[in-house]
């Protein structure tokens, strides 16, 4: 883990920026815009896409426009319609999306009272006919009478200029001022307003506000159910109609501090109680007392009749009975067009159709303010998740875990949505997931593909590619510093190289020395091999370090048998170039060694140091001496079991004190034949011979080997000894040691 501490601390610092967001420390201006995008998609997926037969509205459009004339109509037609809506159609409810803010002048009563105050005071017909003509011609008198003793819920609209100036009479509050006395909620709270005539307002059964909140970003998600002006609260257009529709039941503020918590720390309000006779209706608001929008469809969602068709009778009385019916208009020029997540140009009457369905059925969203303190706890535990597990994981994985957390992150948003009625913010949570997933991904690509670069220069020229990818998971773990270890070492080296290189011209040296180094180069690679350096003719590799491996005595051998079993196909190649045959010998030795970057301050090279890597070059230099082509120490042999060995000689080389035993690999068991087996047999009963200084007996085993393998130079070299041992004789008590005093 220690390599990763800087993605865990960068991937760390992101969740903790996120987190700062989530919890309302700061806020970052593109997340929220994030969060209403989501919201709006998710809005469009899990919409019902159908209206409620229970609301109709009934449009001032443009048809209605023109067969009635220019809005605003005189209110003699509006009370005909009203009344026609009541009395022949039998609707159960009505709601103006519209304000009546000023008196109706077009019957001309004002100029005809003028005219009986002025000029015509003294004109007695004029002044007998104008009062039968008064109750007909005073058009806003008639529409209060009409509003009288029926179900009308007028609709006007706040302002939040404070330079404003209120007109027309509001409606009495829901609940009055001081209320909420000792609890810091965010109502919306506006600064005049635009009401309807007051005596309109007073014969009407209630009012309501039909103001939306527009977000930062232009789009009507939320209405206030509830809005401050000097210190009492008024209801929406919606909720005015809901509760004139269930009897008016008093509005009751809930908060779960009062049922579920002991602790008054929180004091949120998360929704509205209308408690009736059968029992109570819980609207859900958020943090600003306002509901969200529940859109059932886009426009035309809801049944529209064109007012025109309802005045003309073109619609059968019995299409709106029980109906709860919504005036408004959709024309164009009434300017009641607004951005909503389902449309650009929205009639703001059908927003108010959605929130009354959405009361009634209970679909509208809750946000209330513990959400906050969810996705605090969703980011953080997922975020945690992320930052510890993707540094662990390969690219393809950690795509993997990332895509998983994602589904997981979406799947309980969604189901919290779907079957919570939930509304928990994501834009936090999908960026942390790609943050994350970027900077590990970036950082693998860059930092990382770095230091594999760091790894290939300094390690690349002596280890073979696979071994610098190995390294480069766990780059902490390696080091070119000096240190001691078992490890093995193998030196090669071509037999009479100088004979060879005085018999060809500097360019066909060049080209042999390249194609024999490339040949033997590649088996000491493909066997793990560590090469250290190229000495002349010879070659120097060692196995264990930098990569440990348990097997580095025995992947030297082999390499060395490989090497050997090499050289025919390079002999061949050699051959048809007109270039000598060569022949190698290699010394293969295993012992505790110094292995690091050593050399001086202009040159430095990867190398190991030690006896033992001493007695592997006499080995190497030594095997001419037997007639092998390969020789491996005593302390090698000790550790390899599957491959079989000839027991070469006991030797003191130059240089050391203490004899070793060497040998000569033969091939892996199971490999070796039974006429190669035999010989073993027959020469390990020589070399007890030859060390009992039993001469006769040795020379005799000696000549059958010869007989048996004329080729095998090793033979004739001990036949030779044989016979200088009888003339100089050893020490009584010699133990069959021969002493090298060259290298």
């Amino acid at each position: 883990m220690k390599q990763h501490i800087v993605r865990y601390a960068l991937g760390f610092v992101v969740l903790l920026v996120l987190l700062g967001h989530a919890a309302k420390f700061y806020e970052f201006g593109f997340i929220n815009r994030l969060d209403a995008i989501i919201y709006d998609t998710k809005v469009r997926l899990t919409m019902p896409q159908s209206g409620d037969d229970r609301v109709v509205i009934l449009d001032i459009d443009e048809k209605s426009l023109g067969e009635i004339g220019r809005w605003p109509w005189g209110r003699d037609r509006v009370s005909q319609l009203v009344r026609k809506l009541f009395d022949e159609y039998g609707i159960a409810l009505l709601g103006f999306d519209v304000v009546f803010a000023e008196p109706d002048e077009s019957s001309g009563l004002k100029v005809l009272d003028e005219l009986a105050r002025n000029q015509l005071k003294d004109n007695a017909p004029f002044q007998s006919a104008l009062q039968p003509l008064r109750s007909q011609l005073d058009h806003d008198g008639r529409f209060v009478e009409t509003l009288k003793g029926r179900p009308v819920i007028l609709g006007y609209y706040f302002s939040g200029h404070s330079d404003g100036v209120s007109s027309g009479a509001l409606p009495p509050p829901v609940l009055p001022e001081g209320s909420f006395t000792g609890r810091n909620i965010p109502f919306t709270v506006w600064a005049n307003y635009g009401g309807n005539l007051a005596e309109f307002q007073k014969a009407a059964l209630s009012g309501g506000h039909f103001n939306p909140l527009v977000d930062f970003d232009g789009i009507s998600r939320r209405v206030p159910l509830l809005a401050e002006y000097k210190g009492a609260y008024y209801e929406a257009l919606s909720l005015a109609m809901v509760r004139a529709l269930i009897g008016q039941p008093k509005v009751v503020p809930w908060f779960p501090e009062d049922h579920w918590f002991s602790s008054k720390g929180y004091q949120g309000m998360e929704a509205i109680d209308l408690p009736t006779a059968h029992g109570t209706l819980r609207i859900p608001v958020d943090e600003n007392i306002a509901a969200l929008i529940p859109y059932r469809g886009y426009q035309g969602s809801f049944r529209y009749i064109s007012i025109a068709d309802i005045l003309a009778d073109r619609i059968k009385p019995g299409e709106l009975k029980g109906k709860i019916a919504l005036i408004g208009t959709t024309a164009p020029g009434l300017l009641d067009l607004r951005a909503t997540p389902v449309g650009e140009a929205y009639p703001g009457v059908e927003i108010h159709a959605n929130l009354i369905t959405g009361m009634l059925d209970g679909t509208i969203k809750l946000k209330p303010p513990y959400v906050l303190g969810a996705e605090v706890v969703i980011l953080l535990l997922s975020g945690a998740v992320m930052v510890m597990l993707l540094p662990l994981l390969s690219p393809l994985r950690a795509t993997l875990a990332s895509l998983i957390v994602l589904l997981f992150i979406l799947t309980v948003n969604m189901v919290f949505w779907q079957y919570g009625n939930l509304v928990l913010p994501l834009g936090s949570s999908l960026l942390m997931v790609l943050a994350l997933f970027a900077l590990n991904m970036s950082y693998g690509y860059f930092v990382e593909s770095r230091t594999k670069r760091q790894f290939t220069e300094l390690f690349g020229q002596y280890v073979p590619p696979e071994l610098v990818e190995e390294m480069s998971r766990d780059p902490e773990a390696y080091s070119m510093e000096g240190r001691k270890a078992e490890l093995s070492v193998l030196f090669s080296d071509i037999r009479g190289f100088t004979t060879i290189s005085e018999g060809l011209g500097p360019d066909e040296l060049t080209h042999l020395m390249n194609e024999y180094l490339s040949a033997m180069t590649e088996v000491v690679r493909r066997n793990r091999g560590t090469l250290d350096k190229y000495i002349g003719d010879a070659i120097m590799a060692f196995w264990g370090a930098p990569v440990a491996d348990a097997q580095h005595a025995r992947l030297a051998v082999v390499t060395a048998l490989q090497m050997q079993a090499a050289l025919p196909a390079v002999n061949k190649a050699f051959a048809a170039k007109g270039w000598p045959e060569i022949r190698i010998g290699v010394g293969v030795n295993t012992g505790d060694m110094t292995v690091g970057d050593m050399g001086s301050q202009v040159r430095k090279a990867y190398t190991v140091m030690g006896d033992a890597v001493n007695l592997g070059s006499r080995l190497e230099g030594i095997t001419k001496q037997y007639g092998v082509g390969i020789l491996v120490g005593e302390s090698t042999r000790k550790v390899i079991k599957d491959i079989v060995f000839r027991e070469v000689d006991r030797v003191q080389v130059k240089g050391k004190e203490e004899p070793v035993a060497i040998y000569e690999p033969i091939g892996p068991e199971g490999e070796v034949g039974k006429g190669m087996l035999e010989e073993l047999k027959l020469w390990n009963q020589t070399l007890r011979h030859y060390r009992a200084q039993d001469w006769d007996q040795a020379e005799v085993a000696l000549l059958n080997l010869s007989r048996l393998a004329p080729e095998r130079a090793l033979y004739g070299k001990y036949m030779e000894r044989v016979a200088h041992l009888r003339k100089e004789p050893p020490e009584p008590d010699w133990k069959g040691v021969w002493k090298f005093e060259t290298k």
